[in-house]
């Protein structure tokens, strides 16, 4: 068998992994790495956030006493916010996994609440608030860029 040959000056097309077949939407292998890997990231912010607010609601001395600050909320407060942004983002982390179109978009919404709140958080915590900060901007980039082909196939 053989193969008709190409006409010259036109670079053969190959559909791949990376996304540059005909009829491509772009999307490259790092992109849906990306949505995975934030997937979990949401998974794993999740259930901090849930042991955090369970440790704020229970007032656990790990937290620093906040003298005059303008957001202050009592640590109560802190944690039940904390205990339902982990129960949400661990269901949206889930669906992004599952690579329902309304996770990702309940991603990037929860990601950039999960930012304010740690904001917010800062004088408690203000190492752990800075890198949830940071894992958070990755998440609301990787779901952003991420346009799936298929939007019925799975990314897992």
């Amino acid at each position: 068998m053989t193969q008709a040959p190409q006409p010259t000056g036109t670079p053969p097309h190959r559909s791949g992994a990376h996304g540059t077949g005909p009829g491509s939407s772009g999307n490259s292998s790092w992109a849906v790495g990306g949505v995975v890997f934030a997937g979990v990231l949401m998974l794993c912010s999740g259930v901090l956030a849930i042991l955090q607010g369970i440790a704020a609601i229970n007032k656990d001395v790990i937290y620093g006493t906040v003298g005059d600050y303008v957001y202050r909320i009592n640590l109560t407060g802190w944690g039940w916010i904390h205990l339902i942004i982990g129960i949400l983002l661990v269901i949206a982390g889930y669906g992004v996994l599952k690579n329902m179109e309304w996770a990702r978009w309940l991603g990037i919404f929860l990601a950039s609440i999960s930012l304010i709140a740690q904001f917010l958080f800062l004088p408690y915590l203000p190492v752990w608030a800075l890198i949830v900060i940071a894992i958070d901007v990755f998440i609301i980039w990787a779901l952003a860029v991420y346009r799936p082909e298929d939007p019925e196939a799975r990314l897992l």
